[in-house]
């Protein structure tokens, strides 16, 4: 029987770190009956950070997938909900869960409110166009200020937030909520873990605040909706319940609202209410447009329904390695079927795979099921070729999903196996490490001979090697880290070269003439990343089957820049002139030309090194400022302004990543651990020429070392 889509949702849970994301996705679990015994982080029980390095740390790491049931106005919903890490190192797991989730519930902590990671989160969220629900958790905290926060994600995320909720009680009194939709008190109980609740009359100390919030609600609602408008003016109180969800839910999809709740998850408290408000507003996979793809062979569009009779297409977004079945695929349906034993087809690699079972997820359970339809979130195994970001499709119709774009990694580590004999099996570990993160990257660097592991930062590494060792028992010696850097070209120079070499019998001859420089903005004022390559060639000088090779040569020069050998991400190249010879001249001639033309025009175009700016900021107590400030100074940052949050200030600032090493551990140092930090990868910009010198020489250095 097919499954009523209007009853399914595929939610996330995402937020800054600490604020409680997945203490909330085990209170879900045992609401829904999945779990009858609560897990908690802090004791390192939580079922969805089942990976060790999770539950010595407290943190999430991957994003765990599970499905559970809930019951709302006589409906039986199907919920799958994807828990994502809120640490910026993981930003990857974050950005591929919002790619195929329909949903969002954002959690917020009620005395930190918007933090640096709830902003990247917020923004890739905007991107996704992923509709969502603002949940401010930890209301039982001191300092604990429900509206305050409502205000930050106004002011801050630039969102509509609109209160439907009062809490009743703060700190250690939180005790219930006023809702503001139907205008009645409800109290949790505290026997039951909050299972059940009680509706009680609304406080009268409460009455004006919640006359108040009311009016803004339905101001809110009748601003997006015409028809409530007029209701609105005439009598506010004569629009119903009903009328009210109906708005907030076409508006909270729309994107135009986000309606904010509160609770206290370790608490027990506003968990259920939260859900029933994801059940009431947050769009169902039929709510969605429908999704647009193309043909991989005419580039024609192909519309995507949410309908079980069409044919199949899913996104894969995520590889997994369990220790049972082997490699995980986790895939989001979008149209059709499939049924476990069947074949499909991958555009990327335009091979069939036979997925040998299909399973729901639970955490690090599986359930395996007959087949997975449209609108829904499960796991496959048996493929033999899958990477994250390929679409699975029917061969009858074949199609290409929008895949997903990753940030590139800032910082690596050289790395060896400490036996000789683990080069195999260190190999292969990589292999499947990179497989499940699209933001790792290793290389060998052709100078050195040394394998660079490359990642999101510190943090991001250190859990690989740790991984390396635990899961694939390789120990390994790891290098100082290295600073991704980058080159770029910042003048325009001309150029003409002529490779040839007279062999015994045929020779090679290709001679072209071309004007290397940066690559312009485009009308937006973004400068695009890669090769801009102008063919301005007339009257056939350069035969035009050589073309596509010059243009290869260039691309692939590009990756070993002049200066250092770091990567150049864009630039411009204008071939417009040129010579063949009629039997000496081949495509290899031309490309090989091209980059050896590169190599000596970018010399002469003046050529930068660049290096990752992080943005960082520091929640130091007031005491401390002065050191912080004279610390961040003395690693080349610069200074972008303080705030106060919860009585302690808010220091922002850019500071190149070559300075920030072991930065987290000096300044527990110098504010004796009351201090903490949070750094996101912001720019890349030049580095002092003086500096600069002193990196081209380590670079050219080592290589010859070696």
């Amino acid at each position: 029987m097919a499954r009523d889509l209007r009853f399914t949702r595929n939610i996330g849970i995402a937020a800054h770190i600490d604020a409680g994301k997945t203490t909330t996705t085990e209170r879900i679990l045992y609401y829904a009956g999945v779990n009858h015994k609560i897990g908690e982080v802090h004791e390192g029980a939580a079922t969805m950070d089942w990976m060790e390095q999770e539950q010595e740390r407290g943190i999430t790491i991957t994003s765990a997938a599970t499905t559970v049931h809930w019951k709302y106005r006589n409906n039986d919903y199907h919920i799958n909900i994807i828990d994502t890490p809120g640490h910026v190192d993981f930003t990857v797991e974050v950005n591929r869960s919002l790619r195929v989730l329909d949903g969002l519930v954002f959690l917020f902590s009620s005395v930190d409110g918007v933090e640096p990671q709830s902003e990247t989160n917020w923004r890739l969220a905007d991107n996704y166009k992923v509709a969502r629900i603002g949940f401010v958790n930890k209301m039982d905290r001191a300092g604990a200020d429900f509206l305050d926060v409502c205000k930050q994600v106004r002011e801050k995320l630039g969102s509509k937030a609109v209160a439907l909720q009062l809490p009743i009680g703060a700190e250690d009194n939180f005790k219930g909520v006023v809702d503001l939709v139907n205008n009645r008190g409800i109290i949790w109980n505290e026997h039951d873990k909050g299972m059940t609740y009680e509706v009680v009359p609304i406080p009268e100390e409460m009455k004006a605040d919640v006359a108040e919030y009311r009016e803004k609600l339905l101001e809110a609602v009748a601003d997006y909706d015409e028809t409530l408008m007029e209701k609105f003016f005439d009598d506010p109180n004569s629009i119903s319940e009903k009328e009210i969800l109906t708005a907030l839910r076409k508006a909270t999809i729309d994107m135009k609202i986000v309606p904010m709740v509160c609770g206290s998850s370790f608490k027990n408290k506003g968990v259920q209410t939260m859900l029933d408000y994801v059940m009431e507003l947050l769009p169902s996979p039929m709510d969605k447009d429908n999704i647009i793809g193309t043909d991989p062979d005419t580039d024609a569009e192909v519309t995507i329904r949410p309908d079980e009779k069409e044919p199949f297409a899913a996104l894969a977004f995520k590889i997994a390695t369990d220790p049972f079945v082997g490699r995980l695929c986790f895939i989001r349906a979008y149209s059709g079927v499939l049924e476990s034993g069947s074949y499909i087809y991958n555009t990327r690699s335009e091979n069939k795979e036979r997925i040998s079972r299909v399973f729901q997820m639970h955490a690090n359970k599986q359930n395996q099921i007959e087949r997975l339809s449209a609108g829904d979130i499960g796991a496959v195994v048996g493929f033999k070729d899958i990477k994250t970001g390929d679409t699975l499709c029917d061969e009858k119709r074949k199609v290409v999903l929008e895949s997903m774009i990753f940030p590139e990694p800032v910082i690596g580590y050289a790395i060896e196996p400490k036996k000789q004999a683990d080069a195999d099996k260190l190999g292969m570990a990589i292999g499947k490490l990179v497989e499940e993160d699209p933001t790792l990257r290793v290389n060998t660097d052709q100078e050195t001979g040394q394998t660079i592991l490359r990642g999101m930062g510190e943090l991001h590494l250190e859990i690989i090697i740790d991984r390396l060792r635990r899961e694939f028992k390789v120990e390994i010696n790891q290098g100082a880290p290295q600073v991704a850097y980058k080159e770029a070209l910042t003048k325009s120079v001309e150029h003409k070269e002529v490779y040839k070499k007279q062999t015994g019998g045929r020779g090679k001859f290709a001679d072209i003439v071309f004007e290397l420089s940066p690559r312009g903005p485009e009308e937006n004022g973004i400068v695009k990343d890669g090769l801009e390559f102008v063919n301005d060639i007339v009257g056939g000088v350069i035969p035009r089957e050589f073309i596509p090779a010059i243009q290869k040569g260039f691309e692939s020069a590009m990756v070993n820049g002049p200066l250092a050998g770091y990567p150049i991400d864009s630039m411009k190249v204008r071939l417009f002139h040129g010579s063949y010879h009629d039997v000496d001249s081949d495509a290899l001639s031309f490309e090989l030309a091209a980059r050896i033309g590169f190599k000596e025009a970018a010399k002469k175009a003046a050529p930068q090194l660049l290096e990752p700016i992080m943005s960082v900021e520091v929640m130091s107590p007031d005491e401390y400022t002065g050191s912080v400030t004279g610390d961040l100074n003395r690693r080349r940052g610069s200074l972008k302004g303080m705030d106060t949050r919860a009585g302690a200030q808010i220091i922002k600032a850019d500071v190149p990543l070559a300075e920030l090493f072991g930065y987290v551990t000096d300044l527990r140092t110098i504010t004796s651990g009351r201090a903490s930090a949070s750094l996101t990868f912001s720019h890349y910009a030049p580095v002092p020429k003086n500096l600069a010198d002193k990196v081209i020489e380590d670079v050219k250095g080592a290589a010859v070392a070696k």
